[in-house]
């Protein structure tokens, strides 16, 4: 019979003949470091992405879900333009960039027309 050891601290294993981990504890640590360089780029990622998503939620005030808004102000507060959810292309041709479900379009001049999508 084949010994089997734990894959995070080297334990031998008893048990089930599947079993790959001598705890949780080392079940977790050992996907935690697995996964430790993509969740930092994915958290850091998701963080600018939901700070996006703010900005533009606290720049429109009307009920129509719309505001122009200068490029000076977006860069104020931080907003980056790096990083987007989804692309849509309309029928006009005009072209929105979204953060979920507020978008942005850029106007003439320094401005930008930021929106609300419906649900």
């Amino acid at each position: 019979m084949e010994t089997r050891n734990c894959l995070d601290c080297g334990t031998k294993l008893l048990g089930r003949a599947d079993k790959k981990f001598c705890s949780d504890a080392c079940r977790n640590n050992y996907n935690n470091k697995l996964n430790s360089d993509t969740t930092a780029l994915m958290r850091n990622i998701n963080n600018t992405l939901r700070k996006n998503r703010r900005i533009l939620q606290e720049l429109i005030t009307t009920e129509d879900g719309k505001a122009n808004v200068p490029l000076k102000k977006l860069l104020s507060q931080g907003f980056s333009f790096e990083y987007i959810t989804h692309i849509l292309n309309t029928k006009t041709g005009n072209t929105y960039y979204f953060c979920y479900e507020y978008g942005y379009r850029k106007l003439d001049g320094d401005y930008y027309l930021v929106v609300r999508r419906a649900e």
